[in-house]
């Protein structure tokens, strides 16, 4: 299941040391959600995007293109500092979480909207504490883009946006991971592969829930 954990911070579980947090990104529509429901069957610890419930939100509230608001890079920001600090399972080995502050940093950059205090302050935070493995999934498109209520953007657009995030994250030291269009267990395969090497097996990996 992908975690959206909107309850108060909980203490940290007391494996939080031994838990590498991973990020998996890339351009809108390149496959991610499909991809992360595979990783999270397999029992890796998956938290959910951000944007996209902060999107879903704004809109069930009746504002119908909540992006073009500048607080909404700061709500963003808020609510991915606010799931990352949740405990993670006892035995988790890796935590894969869906986008992260510096992709709201490259969204901030991409919409033209000033970066708030807190996003600035979230990108000092992980920096300086290394809260996410520096190896980051960036997840290439598929060569279409299907739109959504959230995702209202075209398909060339939406490489312009994956390269605003390619900058924003090799500025900040990040190793990109490429794992290249395919389908989705192929992908899986791929992703599953660097965890178990990096971090060890998922939870369930001996057959267990």
């Amino acid at each position: 299941m992908i975690e959206r954990r909107e309850g108060r911070p909980a203490p940290p579980a007391r494996n939080c040391q031994t838990v590498k947090r991973f990020i998996l990104t890339g351009a809108p529509g390149s496959g991610k959600t499909s991809l992360l429901g595979v990783l999270a069957q397999q029992g890796y610890p998956v938290v959910a995007e951000a944007a996209t419930d902060v999107i879903a939100s704004e809109q069930a509230a009746g504002i119908a293109e909540p992006w073009r608001d500048p607080r909404f890079i700061s709500k963003i920001a808020q609510l991915q500092a606010h799931r990352q600090q949740q405990a993670v399972a006892p035995g988790a080995l890796a935590q894969i979480f869906d986008r992260s502050p510096v992709c709201t940093l490259a969204l901030a950059r991409y919409l033209g909207h000033p970066v708030p205090a807190r996003l600035s302050a979230e990108i000092e935070r992980i920096a300086g504490h290394q809260v996410y493995d520096r190896r980051v999934f960036f997840i290439r498109p598929l060569g279409f883009l299907e739109p959504t209520a959230a995702r209202r953007i075209s398909y060339q657009d939406s490489l312009v946006f994956e390269r605003v995030h390619e900058r924003e994250y090799a500025r900040l030291g990040f190793e990109l991971v490429d794992v290249p269009a395919g389908d989705v267990a192929g992908r899986a395969a791929t992703v599953s592969a660097c965890l178990r090497a990096w971090a060890g097996p998922p939870q369930n990996a001996g057959g267990s829930e």
